[in-house]
């Protein structure tokens, strides 16, 4: 009776070790995938967008020119795909939009949203 005692908490112990460990091993991989494509974003941001939008998206070459760091998510996927889709109508945007992928323009939404803007994110 004794050993059988043991032997449920130890079981307890090692199952409960086994989901924290497969925890930590998920966050750990979302929180990489996180960091990639923040990368992503991030380059594709500095080859394709900061020549007109400014670096981070806040300092656009033009009054006509938005920033685009700090706006929303949202707003800036569906910004993109209006233009990549010709939709929403700017010669420039739409060029630049054309070739972008769904997980590019997921990528640079992520990237500008998360940059500090006009207003401070609440």
């Amino acid at each position: 009776m004794t050993i059988t005692m043991q032997i449920k908490p130890q079981r307890r112990t090692l199952a409960s070790a086994f989901a924290l460990a497969l925890v930590l091993c998920a966050s750990l991989i979302c929180s990489t995938r996180a960091l990639a494509s923040e990368d992503a974003g991030r380059k594709k941001a500095d080859e394709a967008c900061a020549a007109c939008h400014g670096p981070e998206g806040n300092k656009p070459i033009s009054p006509e020119t938005p920033r685009l760091g700090g706006q929303e998510y949202g707003y800036l996927v569906q910004a993109l795909n209006e233009y990549r889709k010709g939709t929403r109508d700017n010669p420039v945007m739409s060029a630049m939009a054309k070739p972008l992928t769904e997980k590019e323009i997921r990528e640079l939404a992520g990237y500008f949203s998360r940059q500090q803007g006009l207003t401070t994110k609440r």
